[in-house]
């Protein structure tokens, strides 16, 4: 029997019946050598290795474990009646007999054992009493060592089990880990490839709520500036404001490109961003737009900043553009664990879930949506045709300080 199951008392009682030969088999052929009995010594070593080292399956049967012992106690026999110290190799074969017989059938192996113990060395002047006595504690004390051994044989047996167990449930865990591994790999290519769906997404965010409104505004000064060509002066000011929006459109494509904070979250906290925004807008647009602040103002991290402010820009790009409003304004609100912000107008409105591009409902808010929900947050829009428009956005106000942001370059670096 090999392999990692084995234990020291398997490899150990097949061994014993060669030392229990050996040992008195020198002893007795120092003090008086007889042929007999190195002959029946090297005949009992060499059947118990053909019965249990060559061929250890044949002892795991009844038949072969009772023909084993029968020669073997045979043997053993001879020897004990030409020399008592072979009564020490018979003590051996206690241990065998519980070895190799289960159950209350082991004791027969003993009793046959005790009896060639006593049966072998008849002494003269022993009465029939005096030999059942001494066979009868040879048994006791071959039944003492009996249950030892079978003891350490079922402690073997369960340590087996328990091995074959382990050895079982380690496989059945490397195959989980194997599982888990190969899903993992699905999991990192799955994420991978919605992080690449991720970042084309707010790259279409990016060009439409800066390169495509900054496009927007130059097309509008453009078409009011041929409207005013015998004008100079006017002109020439809607030339700087064209070319102030393209200054800007490009300073934020290059921007959007790095995925860096916007250009006017660099130098400013959110509301005072707004506030700039705000004041652009109106400048450009003629509507009056005020900027209001509550809660307790406190820098954010970027991504919140950046898409409460990219909400606010697309927000009121839809009011010049679609709402024909005299006015509108805009509330950011600092709570406990949250911050809101609402764009509201006093224009023509639309029918929720009827809009289209026209009318404000295209690719501007389904981007401001999707900005927000990205965050966790709440999007939400209120609106009736001719009551104006009021877009809200709130997000978890996550502080700065709560992930570690890396420097943005300076404008001379751009």
């Amino acid at each position: 029997m090999t392999g990692p199951d084995v234990t020291r008392w398997d490899r150990a009682w097949p061994v014993m019946p060669y030392l229990f030969v050996l040992l008195p088999t020198l002893f007795a052929l120092v003090r008086d050598w007889r042929p007999e009995v190195l002959a029946l010594a090297l005949l009992a070593g060499a059947w118990h290795w053909f019965m249990v080292t060559s061929h250890p399956g044949w002892t795991r049967r009844p038949v072969g474990v009772v023909v084993y012992l029968a020669v073997m106690l045979a043997l053993i026999g001879a020897l004990i009646r030409i020399d008592t110290l072979f009564t020490v190799t018979a003590l051996v074969m206690f241990v065998q007999s519980f070895t190799l017989i289960s159950g209350w059938w082991a004791y027969a192996g003993v009793a046959a054992t005790a009896g060639v113990i006593i049966g072998a060395r008849p002494e003269a002047g022993r009465t029939p009493g005096e030999m059942l006595y001494s066979f009868l504690v040879a048994l006791l004390v071959a039944s003492a060592m009996g249950l030892v051994t079978q003891t350490m044989r079922d402690q073997n047996e369960n340590r087996r089990v328990m091995i074959a167990q382990l050895r079982e449930t380690g496989a059945k865990l490397a195959e989980l880990a194997q599982e888990n591994a190969q899903l993992q790999a699905r999991l990192l290519t799955q994420a991978r490839e919605a992080g690449v769906l991720g970042e084309r997404q707010r790259m279409a965010r990016e060009i439409h709520d800066t390169i495509a409104q900054g496009l927007t505004g130059i097309l509008t000064q453009l078409e009011a500036a041929e409207d005013t060509i015998g004008d100079a002066p006017a002109a020439r000011s809607r030339l700087d404001t064209v070319r102030t929006l393209a200054r800007e459109s490009l300073n934020e494509a290059r921007r959007s490109v790095q995925a860096l904070r916007p250009a006017p979250l660099d130098e400013a906290q959110l509301a005072t961003a707004l506030r700039d925004i705000a004041e652009k807008w109106s400048r450009n647009t003629g509507v009056p737009a005020a900027v209001s602040v509550t809660g307790d103002p406190r820098p954010l991290h970027t991504e919140v900043e950046i898409t409460l402010l990219r909400v606010a820009q697309e927000a009121l790009a839809n009011v010049g553009e679609h709402a024909g409003a005299t006015r509108a304004g805009i509330t950011l609100s600092y709570m406990e664990d949250v911050v809101a912000l609402d764009v509201r107008d006093d224009g023509s409105g639309f029918t929720p879930g009827a809009a289209s591009s026209s009318t404000g409902g295209g690719f501007g808010l389904i981007a401001m949506r999707q900005r927000v929900t990205r965050l966790a947050g709440d999007f939400a829009i209120e609106t009736t045709p001719g009551q104006g428009t009021g877009i809200s956005a709130t997000v978890p106000a996550i502080p700065a300080a709560s992930v570690r942001e890396s420097p943005a370059p300076s404008r001379d670096a751009l």
